[in-house]
């Protein structure tokens, strides 16, 4: 967000962003809007302070949906906390990636699949089929390949919005 320019009249202000969990890069002022899983991340840019009226610039390309959502939520968050949960990622989708994660930790310690399958499912579940042909064999091996694409840089779409082809 940047200071409204002077060639925009601004409305009423809105309650002053809390610059107590701020801080200043060279640049830029980096601080959090509420608590928990309704704190919205926010960015003020060059001389703009937390209790100016305030504009954000959005770029109009094709992730400009989520930022419109992104300023949409900072404005709940001011206006009446909390703000609405963000939808982009279901608690079935954040499960998945802990589990991801933890797959992917487990081979970079150089675990083996079965190994870590045992971790995750149990090494009951895992003795009960044969190792080779398991299919916990091939869901631990797609954990591990998806936490290695999500360590890979994989980790942006998670704030993307699913596109309609």
């Amino acid at each position: 967000m940047i200071a409204t320019p002077g060639i925009i009249s601004a409305g009423a202000p809105l309650p002053a962003l809390d610059p107590s969990a701020a801080h200043r890069s060279t640049h830029e002022l980096h601080a959090i809007q509420g608590d928990g899983g309704s704190a919205v991340p926010f960015v003020l840019i060059g001389d703009a302070a937390p209790d100016q009226a305030l504009a954000a610039v959005i770029p109009l390309d094709t992730d400009a949906p989520d930022r419109l959502d992104a300023v949409s939520r900072l404005l709940s968050a001011l206006t009446t906390p909390p703000p609405p949960a963000d939808l982009r990622v279901t608690s079935q989708r954040r499960r998945r990636l802990r589990h991801m994660l933890r797959a992917f930790d487990g081979r970079a310690s150089r675990a083996t699949y079965r190994e870590i399958a045992e971790v995750m499912f149990g090494a009951s579940r895992v003795a009960s089929d044969a190792w080779k042909t398991s299919p916990l064999r091939d869901a631990t091996v797609r954990l591990v390949r998806d936490g290695l694409a999500m360590v890979n840089g994989g980790y942006r779409d998670l704030l993307r919005r699913r596109r309609r082809r």
